[in-house]
């Protein structure tokens, strides 16, 4: 077994104070305030200390730092800038944080960290003024005579869930010792942490924009940057960004070097899609995030008979300047086309575009596309593939209106798209995922999940599939690791829960009960309307003996998902029977009710 990997941290957490009232009266509005505090306030404080954000969601964060000086230095400025970001607001509208520092040892698993003394931290912050910083004698020891600021001694402090009790300091300082640095004067560099570059060339392809004067042909744009980023993600030698990750960025001014630096990647293309008529001109750039040097920039004119041909040229000239020693034969594998009909094309970018809005609504319109595409070419395997995930994704959400007839038709069009797409990866990734969450063909799906993983290493969604599908099946160190690289894919992905939820079941049964709680939570502050990490969260914590926080994240489950019983047909997917009695057993101690 691996040594589990430890090292010593100094622990940022900080959580606002009064959200929950704030989100009563503008739930919306007040999201978006709190993610600007933070990610324009904290983030460039805490990276120009040093720091590394671990999370940045919701209505909190947590940083760590190397050095305990710099991580309440970066507090301090973060509490001066939020006192001169509420100047002039209402009271009942001002937000405010509080914040806990700890020094001591953590647990490091993939991006995250966790353990006893991260515990420590997190609870630290609840004993905070509004507004305020308090931190445990190991911060005060370290920072002591070496920062404009005062600490005061509150005694010792019975934390929630610490076994021992801590002391702690409550910090002060002087306005005028710590002036604010404004956007403005810092550099974009500072804004978010950089991830580490792969070793092989990165790319992310970012949203094209629509030259066509018709806000009605932006899925049209939509889908071709998709397709173009299919196209590269084919070739082994390149690491490719998938595109819930790249699309963020859709409609928004962006500094390319940030971008870089968000995504972990050397490259970035970006361009315009002009369509008139049947005439089409696709025009791109390649840069150099690093630098932001252009590297190649051209377009590529045509009819519209020619949208293929026209997406090869931009991937080839793209791989050309990055790669120009790949094999001719990975060329010509990335350059096959999705389907010989150009209408049955356009319904299936039409049905794209509602399938990436994750609605009810949406993925029901993308059912009837995906459906008619199909209709018009019977071998368009990855249409067969999105309709099946679609069924996958209102599974999960609980919008099937007819759940037998529904799971029964998506396992006929799986079957469909793994016996139509035996070379197309998205087909195998899609139908194998079906096969496996639908029918329970565990071993089957992986191995059609799997031979997408050979033929495109980049599929950011077929390493997340591959990861459940192993945890269903046992295999939990691998779909841990399958899982890390589904993350390191797409870090700002549209549905990074269900990577996070995945890492928590994960390494649940492989006995990491800490960590498990750790990636439901931070699965939970991306979409907190489903009801699977909080299942996570109390299992993880009644295993490991946290009844109350068990508790509490059953209640928050309950609240989602009022009708779950352990008298219910649950837990049958699980292949081992010892996984299944450990599900079981951990909702049993939570309180969940036969």
């Amino acid at each position: 077994m691996a040594r589990e990997q430890r090292k010593l941290a100094a622990i940022l957490f900080v959580d606002a104070v009064g959200s929950s009232r704030l989100m009563g009266r503008d739930e919306s509005g007040t999201v978006a305030r709190l993610l600007q505090h933070l990610n324009q306030r904290l983030a460039p404080a805490a990276v120009r200390r040093g720091g590394r954000v671990i999370r940045m969601k919701g209505d909190g964060g947590l940083v760590e730092f190397t050095s305990a000086v710099d991580a309440l230095a970066a507090a301090i400025e973060f509490q001066q800038a939020m006192v001169e970001a509420n100047v002039g607001q209402p009271e009942d509208k001002a937000i405010l944080f509080r914040i806990g520092l700890h020094l001591g040892d953590v647990i490091i698993e993939g991006d995250d960290i966790y353990g006893d003394d991260v515990n420590v931290g997190a609870r630290l912050e609840a004993e905070a003024p509004p507004g305020g910083i308090v931190v445990s004698r190991a911060i005060r020891d370290a920072v002591q005579g070496r920062l404009k600021a005062d600490l005061h001694a509150m005694g010792e402090v019975a934390l929630k869930n610490i076994d021992r009790p801590i002391r702690a300091f409550r910090v002060e300082w002087a306005v005028e010792d710590w002036p604010v640095v404004s956007e403005a004067t810092a550099s974009p560099m500072e804004l978010a942490p950089a991830l580490t570059l792969p070793d092989k060339p990165s790319i992310a392809v970012l949203p094209f924009q629509n030259m066509s004067g018709d806000p009605e042909q932006e899925y049209f744009t939509d889908g071709m940057v998709e397709d173009i980023i299919t196209g590269l993600s084919r070739f082994k030698a390149l690491f490719v960004i998938a595109r819930n990750s790249s699309f963020v960025y859709k409609g928004k001014a962006i500094d390319i070097r940030q971008v870089g630096r968000e995504l972990g990647v050397r490259y970035v293309l970006e361009g315009s899609v002009r369509k008139a008529a049947n005439r089409l001109r696709i025009s791109g750039q390649l840069i150099d995030a690093s630098t932001g040097g252009h590297l190649w920039a051209d377009h590529f004119d045509g009819v519209l008979q020619d949208i293929f041909d026209l997406q090869d040229r931009v991937t080839s000239s793209v791989v050309g300047a990055i790669a120009p020693k790949l094999e001719q034969a990975e060329t010509e594998r990335a350059m096959r086309k999705p389907t010989e009909s150009l209408d049955a094309y356009d319904y299936y970018l039409r049905a794209m575009a509602h399938y990436h809005l994750f609605t009810k609504d949406s993925l029901l319109e993308a059912r009837q596309l995906f459906r008619r595409a199909t209709d018009l070419d019977p071998t368009y395997a990855a249409a067969y593939g999105f309709e099946v995930w679609c069924v996958v994704v209102c599974e999960t959400n609980g919008w099937l209106v007819d759940r037998e007839r529904e799971v029964t038709e998506a396992v006929r069009l799986a079957r469909r798209a793994v016996t139509a797409g035996v070379d197309d990866p998205i087909a195998l990734l899609l139908g194998g995922g079906g096969l496996g969450y639908f029918a329970r063909e565990l071993d089957n799906g992986i191995a059609h999940v799997d031979r997408a993983i050979l033929l495109n290493p980049n599929l950011a969604l077929a390493w997340s599939v591959s990861g459940w599908l192993h945890m269903y099946r046992g295999d939990h160190s691998d779909a841990i690791e399958r899982l890390e690289r589904a993350i390191r894919l797409s870090p700002l992905d549209l549905l990074a829960h269900t990577f996070y939820t995945g890492m928590g079941w994960a390494q649940l049964f492989a006995g990491h009960y800490d960590a498990a709680a750790s990636w439901a939570r931070k699965a939970a502050l991306e979409k907190p309307e489903w009801a699977t990490p909080a299942r996570v969260e109390a299992i993880a914590f009644a295993l490991s003996g946290r009844i109350v926080e068990a508790q509490e994240a059953m209640a928050r489950m309950r609240a989602i998902d009022p009708d779950l019983r352990l008298s219910g047909k649950i837990g049958v997917v699980w292949r081992r029977a010892e996984d299944r009695a450990l599900y079981i057993e951990g909702l049993r101690r939570a309180g969940l009710p036969e």
